[in-house]
């Protein structure tokens, strides 16, 4: 058996019984929710101009939006998974947010560091916002979803 506490959290959001499969998906459906909002907000209001204004050569006139929504519905599997659900199971929907935002730096650290180490004048301003912003966003994201869950599915 494992003696780490916080994997005995994780094995048990994995028990069978311990969140139906209607709750996954009311979970996911609201983490979803909660994520495109907040992001919504950070690209439409907070950072609207500051992409453009530093990647606008990499920038591609026409959005890709098969793969910015694959992105998105794969980081909130990720936010699950590993962070939303095993806060709930483990009773402390607090740790969600700090495993949210680690997710988050390490989610964002991926794509940016990867373009800074591989990319040609790619702006180390941009690579230093993201990584703040992936790890306020995983964060946040996953606390506010943990208590929604905690809430709403009477978690």
């Amino acid at each position: 058996m494992v003696d780490n506490p916080e994997a005995h959290v994780i094995i048990a959001a994995f028990k069978e019984g311990s969140m139906t499969f209607k709750e996954m998906i009311l979970l996911y459906l609201i983490t979803l929710v909660v994520f495109f909002v907040i992001d919504m907000v950070w690209l439409g209001v907070v950072a609207k101009g500051f992409y453009r204004r530093y990647l606008g050569a990499f920038m591609t006139p026409k959005v890709n939006w098969a793969a910015a929504i694959l992105f998105y519905l794969l980081f909130i599997v990720g936010l699950l998974v590993f962070v939303v659900r095993p806060a709930l199971a483990g009773g402390v929907p607090l740790h969600a947010l700090f495993y949210g935002a680690l997710l988050g730096l390490i989610s964002y650290a991926t794509y940016d560091l990867t373009n800074l180490a591989t990319l040609k004048d790619w702006p180390l301003v941009v690579t230093v916002v993201d990584l703040i912003w992936g790890t306020v966003l995983g964060g946040v994201v996953s606390y506010i979803s943990a208590l929604l869950g905690r809430t709403l599915l009477k978690l």
